[in-house]
């Protein structure tokens, strides 16, 4: 099963995310199938970058979000 999830990049104490399509049990900083796009908590708003279209179409082969992509983009569509 495919998951849209977060892997980590940068330094310590200075997290960026990558959002990413990778195999369900797959380490997060595994093989990665796509890569949609990226996200940074560490800016003042926090950014959030991601191809609307091919998230749109991964949703639709099946690939299942996590509860934190999940969240970070409904919070970036409202």
């Amino acid at each position: 099963m495919l998951k849209i999830k977060l892997s980590r990049t940068g330094k310590r104490n200075e997290p960026h995310y990558r959002i990413v399509v990778a195999e369900a049990r797959s380490k997060n900083q595994g093989r990665v199938v796509a890569a949609l796009g990226h996200y940074n908590p560490r800016t003042n708003p926090s950014t959030l970058v991601i191809d609307k279209i091919q998230y749109q179409k991964w949703l639709a082969v099946g690939a299942q979000p996590t509860a934190s992509v999940h969240k970070l983009i409904s919070k970036a569509t409202s």
